[in-house]
């Protein structure tokens, strides 16, 4: 069996399963996040009175954080009082950040879990060697009163990533070029696996990269084993004994893509379609009005690290707006503490909350119509970060903080290069 076949069979109590068959799986932990209120009617709809587990439940509010309106002010408001009423051990309030990074950093995501969220990105959490996947108000609901879901065993593709990116190339490019090569429906319900010399070498950050934009192919779920830094990390925070699942040998793949990774340059998704990738050389020039560095894609200490590099003692173009919103507090934190978040403000950045900010059109750095954004987020779809006539490309930290620099699309190599010409700084 492959290494998700284990944890699915393992968490429903068989010795095997196999692709299709469904399967009643015991969910590790549950995570509702701030847009999804409806759980909390459904459960009550359902009948139920406690949920199965309060250490197993949380919220994370990240999608309204602060709330903007009155609307989202009273979906929290209910929400606490539910998590109260509950006794949750674990609740993630307005500034703790992205569900997807706050869970990590708090010990509650491990290899050989099942964790499942209101939110599609749940993918993010094979980056430690977990299954993690999304699902709607009235699963959850289900969830929150038996502590079960039924799933479909997914098929498995395996995406091998080799070489050596040169510098200045990251995580994102080479997710973008991935995506842009197999299509948005190219993985559509199937389990996928990055494996690959590239990928051994990768750490928390770059793996989390590519597991949260396996969705983008629609993945239902995405996997790394873990390496020595991984283990590392999750061993010095997990808050539950964990186990390492590995793939059997000879295991067969239902699909097996190879992407030589040693030519690679950086990439950008054009509007509006997040495969529609193209070497970014082909935007350079295009004039922006905004960018964004921020969310669960691009929102940790490496990503706002790099930014600024780019930007420590420069200033952005003139009517040009950056947004830098870091995944969670811990990250905002860090990046005091090294002064990077000092060398963006006095670049000409705004620093916004953590939380997802702009990325879905709530607030914090929304667009006008016809304004140009590049952002290192996951989605440009018409209407993703605002007005439907904005247009959205997708691009790594280190091209959104080159591009603000000069006020259009930029190649983030030159920026990147040490005293005597080289390039320097690679695979964040």
């Amino acid at each position: 069996m492959h290494a998700l076949e284990k944890i699915m069979a393992k968490a429903s109590g068989k010795a095997s399963v196999s692709p299709g068959e469904i399967v009643m799986a015991k969910i590790d932990f549950a995570e509702i996040n701030d847009l999804y209120l409806q759980t909390i009617y459904s459960f009550y709809e359902m009948g139920g009175k406690r949920v199965w587990d309060k250490d197993r439940v949380a919220f994370v509010f990240d999608h309204y954080a602060p709330s903007p309106t009155m609307e989202a002010a009273r979906n929290h408001a209910e929400m606490r009082a539910f998590a109260k009423e509950n006794h949750l051990t674990y609740h993630f309030d307005i500034p703790c950040g992205v569900c997807h990074q706050v869970m990590p950093e708090s010990g509650l995501i491990y290899p050989g879990m099942i964790v499942v969220a209101t939110d599609s990105h749940t993918t993010t959490h094979g980056a430690f060697g977990a299954m993690g996947t999304g699902v709607g108000a009235t699963d959850m609901a289900c969830i929150l009163i038996t502590g079960e879901l039924w799933m479909r065993v997914p098929k498995i593709m395996r995406i091998r990533l080799e070489g050596e990116p040169p510098a200045g190339v990251f995580a994102k490019d080479v997710i973008l070029d991935v995506i842009g090569k197999l299509r948005a429906d190219g993985a559509v319900y199937m389990g996928v696996e990055f494996a690959g010399s590239y990928v051994d070498s990768l750490g928390v950050s770059e793996r989390m990269v590519l597991c949260n934009m396996a969705l983008e192919m629609g993945a239902k779920t995405a996997y790394i084993q873990p390496n020595q830094q991984v283990i590392d990390y999750v061993r010095d925070r997990a808050v539950r004994p964990f186990e390492v699942m590995t793939t059997d040998p000879g295991f067969h793949y239902a699909e097996e893509h190879v992407f030589e990774l040693d030519h690679l340059a950086p990439q950008l998704a054009f509007p509006s379609s997040v495969d529609n990738v193209y070497p970014l050389k082909k935007g350079e020039g295009i004039k922006i009005d905004q960018g964004l560095i921020g969310t669960c894609t691009g929102g940790r200490a490496e990503d706002i690290a790099v930014a600024a590099r780019i930007l420590k003692g420069r200033k952005i173009a003139d009517w040009v707006r950056l947004i830098v919103i870091p995944a969670s507090r811990e990250v905002l934190q860090v990046c005091m503490e090294r002064h990077e978040i000092q060398d963006l403000i006095d670049a000409g950045a705004t620093i916004a909350s953590p939380g997802c900010g702009p990325c879905l059109g709530a607030h914090e750095g929304v667009l006008s119509a016809n304004e140009v954004c590049i952002t290192a987020s996951n989605r440009n779809f018409p209407g993703r970060m605002g007005s439907t006539d904005s247009r959205l490309y997708l691009a790594s930290p280190a091209s959104v903080a080159s591009s603000v620099l000069n006020g259009v699309i930029t190649d983030p190599r030159e920026y990147l290069k040490d005293g005597n010409g080289r390039e320097s700084g690679g695979n964040a």
